[in-house]
């Protein structure tokens, strides 16, 4: 039995059968990726064979498992969790949030967040304010979900001109982002997003015309328009469940006009 569409809480080779069918691999492609016998898969998955430690860590890499959900995995199996998960606030993450500050901080003029695994803001530039002109206070109240920020109708959705284009750009981002997590918290937020109110069309696919490279952020700010794009970064060598959570997203102009708008703040 599943859990809201994700994985279940069952045996271990139940698992790892639902990731391989998440990943929409067949045992012959994950036997070829991981040097492990169609035969063995086949005992793993149907509980004919238990899994080893090493064994389980191997397949979870090779299948793209989250470290939160690879723990799962091993506790399922009977073994400990090989992988901490340690509060932001804790003191040896203090590399941690420095180093995101530092990445916040160094991006300003230009606005740039970070946010955990469910979209709950950890960190922000001091310019992030220039989104947030109108936000209703509940809105802001920790803890921030951004994108139920970026979406609800008293938050920043009614300052973004191309609104049906950038809600379809977070939606598609949100169902890939459930697609490799399996989370089921991230698909009540999205079951919860789509209920949310647009006056414009949203488009089925992002494809570009004529003179477009990226989905721009395009939204109200006092007397004028800001165009931006954003890119994301992650920690690239996560050994805790927090710190491989972490994303950060960093918004640069589109336009000079935005450029210099953001830089007379």
């Amino acid at each position: 039995m599943t859990v809201n569409g994700g994985t279940t809480r069952g045996p271990v080779g139940v698992r790892l059968r639902q990731w391989r069918e998440l990943r929409r691999l067949t045992q012959l492609e994950l036997s070829l990726r991981t040097d492990v016998s169609t035969r063995h898969l086949s005992f793993l998955e149907n509980g004919r064979a238990a899994p080893s430690r090493e064994m389980l860590l191997h397949l979870a890499k090779h299948l793209d498992v989250p470290l939160r959900e690879r723990n799962q995995l091993l506790l399922s199996a009977g073994y400990a969790p090989v992988y901490r998960e340690t509060a932001l606030e804790a003191p040896r993450m203090t590399a941690v949030r420095t180093a995101v500050h530092r990445l916040l901080t160094a991006h300003e003029p230009y606005p740039a967040l970070a946010v955990d695994r469910h979209w709950n803001l950890v960190d922000a530039n001091a310019n992030l304010h220039a989104l947030l002109d109108g936000v209703a206070d509940d809105q802001l109240a920790p803890p921030v979900n951004v994108l139920r920020l970026s979406l609800h109708p008293d938050g920043i959705a009614p300052r973004i001109v191309n609104l049906g284009e950038w809600r379809a750009h977070l939606l598609g981002r949100l169902r890939r982002q459930i697609a490799m997590t399996a989370d089921p918290e991230l698909r009540a937020l999205h079951t919860e997003l789509v209920a949310y109110p647009c006056d414009q069309p949203e488009p089925l696919v992002e494809l570009p015309g004529q003179a477009d490279v990226f989905v721009p952020l395009v939204i109200r700010h006092r007397d004028r328009e800001l165009s931006l794009f954003s890119t994301v970064a992650t920690f690239g060598t996560p050994l805790d469940v927090t710190v491989a959570e972490l994303i950060i997203e960093s918004f640069f102009p589109a336009d000079d006009e935005t450029a210099a708008a953001l830089r007379d703040r």
